[in-house]
């Protein structure tokens, strides 16, 4: 091959490359822009320390603090338990950093989210909570029981993530904690995962339950697959496993009351 072809062929490369590229951003804009006309935040928009943290209130009594899972919002554990403990409590629910309409923090770890999440607590005048941590966010729950600056009455743990697991995460959360799945993978993940990959993720998580009806779409499941939440959500994951072993000797000293639900 002549040095002039492979110039061309290079130049080609390079501009299909670049076409690709601008696509993909393009379509991660537009569809991180449609999703977030279709569901609206309809929380509160706190100012914390720089970073907004969506929170939703509702209902008056003793405060009860929900903290929702991976891959979620606010919206997940306000569905299924809002309106019920609203009867007799004041409920607050927060979407994480990085997830729903709360922005995402340069320190992804517990322990940063616990305090950004607390000073938002604050501004809502926080007192004295029972906190209710799903998943992820029992992890959460766990390490503001151990460090948080509003110290809760009890903790009501959901299948926790509270324990090291043995096995490694699955494929693509390690694809994504690559250099490569993080500048390709995830921004490729946002442009063109379909609609349905996220009925087909809940129907899984369901499985072998049904999943309830409209479900996908009374959590504004499409917002968690904005390039922004996907990074954040992955980073997150990815990070837990070894802050859990950092804070399981810590667990002995808790001393305020835990109720643990565990399923199969």
């Amino acid at each position: 091959m002549t040095l002039p072809r492979l110039a061309v062929n290079l130049a080609l490369l390079i501009g299909v490359a670049l076409a690709v590229a601008l696509f993909i951003a393009a379509r991660v804009n537009a569809r991180a822009q449609a999703f977030e006309a279709e569901f609206p935040p309809h929380g509160e928009l706190l100012m914390v320390k720089g970073k907004r943290v969506q929170a939703y209130v509702m209902g008056d009594g003793p405060d009860i603090v929900l903290i929702h899972g991976a891959s979620g919002n606010a919206l997940d554990m306000l569905n299924a338990l809002g309106a019920d403990l609203a009867k007799t409590n004041r409920v607050i629910a927060f979407d994480r950093p990085g997830l729903g309409y709360s922005d995402a923090l340069d320190d992804q770890s517990l322990a940063a989210q616990v305090d950004i999440l607390a000073a938002a607590g604050k501004q809502l005048d926080l007192r004295n909570p029972l906190i209710v941590g799903q998943s992820y966010g029992g992890a959460v729950s766990l390490a503001w029981a151990l460090h948080g600056p509003i110290k809760p009455r009890g903790l009501v743990l959901i299948s926790a993530a509270s324990m090291p697991w043995p096995a490694p995460l699955d494929i693509t959360y390690r694809i994504a904690d690559t250099r490569i799945g993080a500048a390709l993978a995830l921004p490729t993940a946002a442009a063109l995962l379909p609609r349905s990959y996220i009925e087909t993720a809940v129907a899984s998580v369901f499985a072998p339950e049904a999943v309830p009806d409209n479900y996908a779409t009374a959590i504004a499941a499409p917002l968690s697959i904005r390039l922004t939440t996907l990074r954040a959500n992955m980073a997150q994951v990815n990070a837990l496993r070894d802050q859990l072993v950092a804070m399981l000797p810590s667990y002995p000293a808790l001393t305020l009351p835990i109720e643990m639900l565990h399923g199969t």
